[in-house]
C-alpha cells in the first residue's frame, strides 16, 4: 500500500517545476511562481543586468513525447494553452515539456553522488503560430535541438532582454 498523496500527474508537475528550478538556479536566475494559472503561465524566470529580462513559462511533463523522426518531437497541447502561448506579450512566453520515462520508478534517483531526473525538457515558442479550428488540442512540433538546459535558458534570456525570441 502506498502512502503517496500525489497522483502521477501531480508528480509530473512537481518534477517539471523542480527541473526548471534547477536549470534557473544553474543559470543564476530567480523564479516566481503564479498563484493561479489564469493566463497559461506556471512560472516566471527573472535575470538581472540591463533591462532585467523575464521569461514566462508554461510547464508540462509527459511520458508520451512522440518522436516525429528527423529533428522534431510532437506534443499534443490543450487548445487553451496553445492560444495563450501564441499571443504577442510584453514578456516572452515559452512552453517547456519535460520528457519522462514510461516507467515511473525511473523518473528520479538520488544518491550520494548525484540527483538525476531522467530524460530532459525541451522548449518551444508558439508566438505567431496560426489559429486553429481544433477544439480540444493542437499537436505542436518541438525541435530536438531546443533542449531546456542552462545554456539554452541563458540564450533565451538574452533574447528576452532584446524583447523577442527567435
Amino acid at each position: 500500500m502506498s502512502d503517496a498523496i500525489l497522483l502521477p500527474n501531480d508528480r509530473k508537475e512537481a518534477l517539471s517545476r523542480a527541473y526548471t528550478a534547477a536549470i534557473a538556479a544553474g543559470a543564476g536566475y530567480t523564479l516566481a511562481g503564479q498563484n493561479f494559472d489564469r493566463d497559461g503561465i506556471d512560472i516566471q524566470v527573472r535575470a538581472s543586468g540591463s533591462m532585467r529580462p523575464s521569461l514566462d513559462i508554461q510547464l508540462k511533463a509527459t511520458i508520451n513525447l512522440a518522436d516525429a523522426g528527423g529533428d522534431e518531437f510532437r506534443y499534443a497541447l490543450r487548445r487553451r494553452n496553445y492560444d495563450l502561448l501564441r499571443e504577442a506579450t510584453f514578456v516572452p512566453r515559452i512552453l517547456v515539456v519535460l520528457h519522462l520515462p514510461k516507467d515511473e520508478s525511473l523518473w528520479i534517483n538520488a544518491s550520494p553522488e548525484e540527483l538525476v531526473i531522467r530524460h530532459c525538457a525541451y522548449w518551444v515558442s508558439l508566438l505567431g503560430f496560426p489559429e486553429t479550428q481544433n477544439t480540444l488540442s493542437v499537436t505542436i512540433p518541438i525541435k530536438k535541438r531546443n533542449r531546456f538546459d542552462v545554456k539554452a535558458l541563458r540564450a533565451l534570456m538574452e533574447q528576452a532582454r532584446k524583447g523577442t525570441l527567435e
